[in-house]
């Protein structure tokens, strides 16, 4: 019998959920066990697309086209598989299904009810992904914290899972033991509150990992025993770290594993966690550093930065990094810097190489132009994805093809030179304002041209890679930039979609209308960033 353990969340969000998750189903899968893993967010949004990234992080398409929460790509990166739709639900979605089947009389007259209708329906997900998977192990974080209404049902479809099935569902806590910097001592009476909220929704933790600035001490570590109700050492120890490639060593140090398969009454298959060792043991140990910098407008949260706009393009370039033993030195710079002093782009001479990542809008349009020009005329290594490729054919238009004001209708409908347009299908959908979901998403194949940088780096003739966009490039003025030197380097298989370009005599420039980040593995890092890397130490 397939096992289902679910992840929840104690004392505040953002506490680890998504890294715990993904790290015991990396140890689980290192044990001989097929796992898979499923994400359930408490919005009511059908999907992540429609959420600003400053607020929630960056949107994670999957093959089959699916825009999800960003910790779906923590679990493919740390289980090295590629998850779908079904992996991925949330409230909107799940209610969703709920009307739509009671319109369609699948409950055959009966009155639909929040409970147990919905909780069944989030059930039949659950089981539908492990099928799907032919999974051993299924991993499943809810959403947001114990205590919050809108993650009770879930909770529910925990419980009644629990229920009707009690040897094969396990539930681990991850919750927050603060150190008041007027104290100096780790609170444990958040978690003890947390663990009783959680058993007021009818469910007992089977373990409680403990996150928080140090390692947990004996002490708390018995007083969270007795006032939780579990077993001393069902209480893990999960502090921070520098790196969270590291989780996985460390749970595997205090043998979760092993007793999450204990109390299921299984036996391990193997005890490989070596690759990942070695792994670790290189970012704690690089020969030498490589510094990059992002330019991008999804930075500024208030008096915060935050990063996780970038998630996957932030871990693909670390793994390419440490493929070379090199330590990755990541700087985010402000694209509207450049556009009110555009003298300020001399600084980027001080980086080893310059990533321009996906985006929207017209903000920052102008700084990212001036900066691409910086980086061909300087020769600086340059990698553009998605809306970083389209303003390097911008730029090239521009500065190189003479054509004055070059732009995409995205930002100026009324330009001369329109060199990047809406795609033909997209203009019907964007008149409708229908843009959930709508874009060109998911895996699409592309061909790459001989003797391109882009062909050296994959070793393949076809590829296949990850989409979210409405624009492309103009075949209007395809052959006008070609003949100006601009290197068409991978098309659709007919031929009518540009999808990489690049520039000859640069050391490394290249532009992708794709998303390549979205399949790097730490283990296997994806190969144009692994080259843009190399070219960067360069």
């Amino acid at each position: 019998m397939p096992k289902y353990i679910f992840i929840v969340g104690g004392v505040m969000s953002g506490v680890g959920k998504g890294a715990a998750t993904a790290s015991i189903g990396r140890i689980l899968k290192s044990k001989g066990f097929a796992v898979t893993a499923i994400k359930i967010d408490p919005y009511i949004n059908v999907d992540a697309g429609t959420m600003n990234p400053t607020e929630h992080g960056e949107v994670f398409v999957t093959d089959d086209g699916d825009e999800t929460d960003q910790d779906i790509g923590n679990y493919e990166r740390f289980l090295d598989v590629d998850i779908t739709s079904v992996n991925y639900m949330t409230t909107g979605r799940v209610y969703q299904t709920v009307i739509n089947k009671e319109r369609n009389l699948e409950y055959g007259g009966k009155t639909v009810e929040v409970v147990p209708h919905v909780p069944e329906e989030v059930i039949r997900r659950i089981k539908a992904a492990q099928r799907q998977a032919k999974a051993d192990f299924v991993m499943i974080e809810i959403g947001g914290t114990v205590g919050e209404y809108q993650n009770v049902l879930f909770l529910e479809a925990a419980r009644m899972m629990r229920l009707q099935q009690p040897k094969d569902v396990q539930v681990i806590l991850v919750s927050y033991l603060p150190i008041p910097s007027g104290l100096g001592e780790m609170k444990t009476k958040p978690t003890q509150y947390a663990a009783r909220t959680l058993n007021s929704a009818g469910i007992q933790p089977d373990f409680i990992l403990c996150r928080g600035e140090k390692p947990l001490d004996e002490p708390r570590k018995r007083k969270l025993s007795v006032s939780c109700n579990m077993r001393e050492e069902d209480v893990i120890s999960a502090p921070d770290v520098a790196s969270i490639y590291e989780i996985p060593i460390n749970f595997e140090n205090e043998g979760i594993g092993n007793k999450i398969l204990k109390k299921f009454g299984m036996r391990t298959k193997s005890k490989d966690l070596h690759d990942w060792r070695r792994l670790v043991e290189g970012i704690k140990k690089p020969a030498k550093k490589v510094k990059i910098g992002i330019v991008g407008k999804y930075f500024s949260s208030g008096d915060f930065t935050l990063a996780d706009a970038y998630l996957s393009v932030i871990e693909a370039l670390k793994h390419a990094a440490w493929f070379h033993k090199a330590k990755p030195v990541l700087e985010w710079i402000n694209a509207e810097e450049f556009e009110k002093n555009p003298s300020a782009v001399k600084k980027l001479g001080a980086y080893d190489g310059i990533l321009i990542p996906g985006g929207f809008g017209s903000r920052g349009v102008e700084g990212k132009v001036n900066a691409i020009r910086y980086c061909r005329e300087k020769k600086i290594p340059y990698l553009g994805l998605c809306y970083g490729m389209q303003l390097a054919v911008i730029e090239f238009a521009r500065n190189v093809s003479g054509m004055k004001r070059a732009n995409t209708t995205e930002v100026d409908p009324g330009s001369p030179y329109p060199v990047i347009h809406i795609m033909p299908e997209q203009e019907a959908v964007v008149r409708a304002k229908k843009f959930g979901g709508s874009m060109r998403l998911g895996a699409y194949p592309c061909v790459l041209a001989k003797a391109t940088t882009a062909r050296r780096a994959y070793a393949a003739p076809e590829i296949s890679e990850r989409h979210r966009h409405r624009y492309e490039v103009n075949n209007a003025y395809r052959e006008r930039l070609r003949e100006a030197g601009l290197v068409i380097a991978g098309t659709s298989p007919d031929g009518l979609l540009v999808e990489i370009i690049e520039l000859k005599d640069h050391p490394f420039f290249v532009g992708t209308q794709f998303h390549p980040e979205f399949r790097s593995r730490p283990l296997r890092p994806h190969p144009l960033f692994r080259e843009f890397v190399r070219a960067c130490l360069k």
